[in-house]
């Protein structure tokens, strides 16, 4: 809430242009008290001869300044918005343990990437699904961002049923989107691996969130090349892995939707890939201004009349002094 100062007819101020020209013209008359005795005008001061025009003059100005009627205007501002439908699905498959997002591995990354994500849109319906083999749904849409974080915190690998459902995935968060209410609806799929399981292909998925107007964004999560797992052979040996991300999928998916599709080698390009999905979907908050004025013309008009009424008053107790 603010202050504003206003003036509901400001054109008035255009009359006091005229006034220079009353002083003058006052100027250029001839004063009958000054011209009859120059005496009496040394005695008084001449300036006390003009004081009555001066102050009707300044009448004028007050009663000018309270026609253009200034107003205090106490202003608030109404915001809302219908935001975002964001449902994420986060891949939990057994290569998202690789150790190649130091200080940890890609999954921990993940989370906490995704829980500073829905941290920065408190006005957005987010929701969360989890894939590996198959797909859960770990929240549907909801403004309860505390539960959200908490259900990100402590998500962990399922690797039953192995295998990565890209298609399930999709197909999953689009249902949950599907009765969303939102100004735009929005998948952000995070995932290291490519499509070799599940009942639904990547291809039926996408058309199904393209018929929905819903957006894909893919992140495809892992360095390239051998990556360790943290899983003991013996003898000091460690499984190793081949990233194995279907980019051109991703690609093909976002493009098709409408939305892109980002690749993270690392803990620091997944914080940025983040930044930048929430950069490209911004929340519209149109804002409605309130103004409710005050009038503050009447303290003119009072001081005006005041002034009008000072001459007179001096008249009168001039008169009743020589009585």
């Amino acid at each position: 809430m603010a202050w504003m100062p206003h003036w509901a007819s400001p054109w008035w101020f255009l009359a006091l242009a005229l006034l220079p020209l009353l002083a003058w013209h006052h100027h250029r008359l001839p004063h009958p008290a000054l011209t009859f005795s120059r005496l009496s005008a040394e005695r008084a001061g001449s300036w006390r001869l003009h004081l009555p025009f001066y102050l009707r003059l300044a009448a004028l100005s007050l009663v000018l300044v309270a026609l253009a009627r200034p107003q205090f205007g106490q202003v608030w501002e109404e915001s809302s918005s219908e935001g975002i439908d964001i449902q994420i699905a986060l891949d939990v498959s057994i290569s998202m343990a690789a150790e190649d997002f130091h200080p940890s591995n890609r999954l921990a990354i993940a989370k906490q990437v995704a829980r500073d994500f829905v941290r920065g849109r408190p006005r957005d319906r987010i929701g969360v699904s989890i894939f590996s083999g198959g797909a859960t749904t770990l929240s549907p849409l909801t403004t309860d961002h505390r539960m959200i974080d908490r259900l990100l915190q402590a998500v962990t690998l399922h690797p039953e049923p192995d295998g990565t459902a890209i298609g399930v995935a999709l197909a999953t968060a689009a249902a949950r989107l599907r009765q969303g209410r939102g100004t735009s609806r929005v998948i952000v799929l995070v995932t290291d691996g490519v499509n070799n399981s599940g009942e639904i292909d990547p291809a039926t998925a996408t058309a199904l969130c393209r018929g929905l107007g819903i957006r894909v964004y893919t992140v495809g999560v892992g360095t390239h090349g051998s990556v360790p797992m943290p899983v003991q052979l013996g003898q000091g040996r460690t499984l190793t892995i081949e990233a194995q991300i279907d980019e051109a999928l991703l690609e093909r998916i976002a493009q098709q939707t409408g939305g892109q599709f980002f690749r993270a080698t690392n803990a620091a390009a997944l914080r940025r890939v983040f930044a930048q999905i929430d950069e490209l979907e911004t929340t519209p908050i149109p804002v409605r201004q309130l103004i409710r004025y005050r009038e503050i013309f009447p303290p003119l008009l009072w001081l005006a009349l005041l002034l009008l009424l000072t001459p007179l008053a001096t008249t009168a107790t001039g008169i009743t002094a020589q009585s």
